[in-house]
């Protein structure tokens, strides 16, 4: 994006590390409610409770001891994501989309041995990848079926739609496209890209790839701006049912497409980052102050906040 003057920041409304912290996150966000967005088992089994979709669980690993025999469990399982309970940044999940003998295929095409499998399983118990390098859970979970809408747009790897959520309503959204430089994880710190999408219907509105704008995914070169995502309401409505569920009142949720079952919940996030904002090609802070302003009595339901949201900020 190049340099730009803090002055010109302020006119564009980008909301800063500190603002967030301090205004929003520490002001909306009760810190006893964390651990339900921490940790991923816990989000699993709230989201359960409420009715919100999320892809199903197969199988815990707690203990070390459980993984000299993991084989036992993985050999009727010809593709599943295997992730971090209390991991962030995408840190540590293995997206296993196929087999090949004895051989997991990841979405990259890549493989690997059970002894790998074994050896990532016992490092992510050690805490390797959990959020201050605390012991940690291994969550074996369906792998999502690729929606056919994004041929072409995320390659290797699933795409998701990260939605930051302020006191219910849905303020900003973006694509989050996967490639080869980011092992077709849809994370942007990795490589992915990042499309912003229009509140009021979920058409692009802007893309970029390591902050600078691009038109076409690097992979496949496929024109970005052509993207539009279908069922954009029912979306926004999953996105502003979790703060219902978690009671946080600033939040980053992530959903993922299934061609089978829908929009699913992957998981939320307390202190979601502040990347949308240059994938969106506009700042927050606006949109937040507007949502502060507004009464409480003025909207009851997720419903009226989706749609109050879709026609506001279209």
């Amino acid at each position: 994006m190049g340099w730009i003057s803090p002055g010109r920041l302020t006119q564009l409304g980008m909301l800063g590390m500190n603002a967030r912290n301090l205004e929003f996150i520490a002001r909306y966000n009760d810190r006893s409610l964390y651990p339900l967005v921490d940790n991923k088992l816990k989000t699993k089994i709230l989201a359960e409770e409420f009715g919100v979709p999320t892809p199903a669980l197969q199988f815990v690993v707690k203990e070390q001891h459980e993984i000299n025999h993991i084989e036992d469990q993985l050999a009727e399982r010809e593709n599943f994501v295997l992730k971090p309970a209390k991991g962030s940044g995408g840190k540590g999940i293995l997206v296993i989309t196929g087999r090949d003998e004895s051989r997991f295929v990841k979405s990259s095409g890549a493989s690997l041995e059970i002894s790998d499998l074994r050896r990532h399983m016992s490092n992510t118990l050690a805490g390797l990848y959990s959020l201050g390098g605390n012991p940690d859970i291994v969550l074996i979970e369906d792998l999502i079926s690729f929606d056919k809408s994004f041929v072409g747009y995320s390659h290797e790897g699933v795409p998701d739609i990260r939605i930051i959520v302020f006191k219910g309503y849905p303020v900003m959204a973006m694509l989050r496209l996967a490639t080869h430089e980011s092992d077709g994880k849809a994370n942007l710190h990795q490589g992915a890209v990042g499309v912003g999408l229009a509140l009021d219907d979920g058409r692009c509105l802007n893309a970029v790839q390591f902050s600078q704008k691009i038109i076409t995914h690097p992979d496949t070169q496929k024109s970005l701006h052509e993207i539009s995502i279908d069922n954009w309401r029912d979306i926004l409505l999953l996105a502003a049912r979790c703060c219902d569920m978690t009671g946080l009142g600033y939040l980053g949720t992530d959903l993922v497409l299934d061609s089978k079952r829908g929009p699913q919940l992957l998981e939320l996030n307390a202190r979601p980052g502040l990347a949308i904002q240059i994938a969106n090609g506009i700042g927050l802070l606006p949109r937040l102050r507007h949502i502060e302003g507004l009464s409480r009595r003025m909207h009851t339901d997720a419903e009226q906040r989706v749609d109050y949201v879709m026609e506001v900020f279209a």
